[in-house]
């Protein structure tokens, strides 16, 4: 008898699993399929000496169709900001911007259609220096969750990840001890959700100048500081990951897993796209 109960109990937990698995299990599921608009657009402000353009986008690039072609999906390749009309942005499950920096549109009418997108359903990833993109749009910083501010030295420190029952954390170490860019920002928007968080304690803060500008730049964070997370903005699903300096990242294993990862999730989250539920007219409209 006790062992038939002992045996009915475990059938009824492995029942349960069974259901409730699936929403876990394949999280990106969807990536099949779908089809992703990769924006490279930099902008560097030589007048005031701001900007910096990646030497790494070539690389991403090169790294995403690959996972296109191992994952079943479809990528297009734009640096243009002509490609930002409802007509063309309709055929994409989600955009990942990779690298970009600085004013990325050449208008108001192509920022407003980046907005409805979002506003409609559309999926967006954020790659590396994609916090410093449109510093001056609010809207689209509060979409990001940030602006960058600033970045340490590049060197070897410490990545803690924070939320272990994420889809897009699986595979990924507790703790990521990797040479990147350890990435500050400034007016985060409290919507998001931290995955993983630059441990700054591991950061090498031996030279006076760093430590200034670190000490300016952590704000009211202590120990650790948003490094990946998402968000649900506005009827889209974000994705942002602020790793990713060197073009050697993007053939590393464990980083492409881990971009692999955040593609799987937002590709997962698409539910189409549904342009009655876009509202903005313009950029600045105020939040619904």
């Amino acid at each position: 008898m006790h062992i038939m109960r002992s045996t009915t109990r475990c059938l009824l937990i492995a029942f349960i699993f069974a259901i409730v698995s699936p929403v876990f299990a394949k999280p990106g599921g969807k990536l099949k399929g779908s089809r992703v608009l990769v924006y490279t657009k930099n902008q560097l402000i030589t007048k005031t000496g701001k900007g910096y353009v990646h030497d790494n986008i070539a690389s991403a690039v090169a790294c995403m169709q690959k996972l296109a072609a191992e994952n079943g999906f479809t990528v297009d390749v734009s640096d243009d900001p002509a490609v930002f009309v409802e007509s063309n942005l309709r055929k994409y499950n989600f955009l990942v911007f990779t690298s970009t920096n600085n004013d990325v549109f050449d208008n108001d009418a192509q920022r407003v259609a980046f907005r409805r997108y979002i506003e409609a359903g559309g999926g967006f990833v954020g790659v590396h220096s994609v916090t410093g993109t449109e510093r001056n749009w609010k809207w689209f910083k509060q979409m990001l969750g940030e602006t960058f501010s600033w970045h340490a030295n590049f060197q070897k420190f410490s990545i803690k990840k924070i939320d272990p029952s994420h889809p897009s954390m699986e595979g990924v170490p507790d703790t990521w001890e990797r040479e990147d860019e350890c990435y500050f920002g400034k007016e985060l928007y409290p919507g998001i959700k931290v995955l993983m968080a630059h441990d700054v304690r591991t950061l090498n803060r031996t030279d006076k100048k760093q430590d200034s500008s670190f000490q300016k730049n952590i704000g009211s964070f202590g120990d650790y500081y948003p490094a990946v997370w998402y968000q649900y903005f506005e009827g889209g699903n974000i994705w942002i990951t602020t790793l990713g300096h060197t073009k050697e990242s993007y053939q590393e294993p464990m980083y492409v897993h881990h971009l692999l990862e955040g593609l799987k999730f937002i590709a997962g989250e698409y539910k189409g796209l549904d342009y009655s539920k876009a509202h903005a007219t313009g950029k600045d409209d105020e939040l619904k």
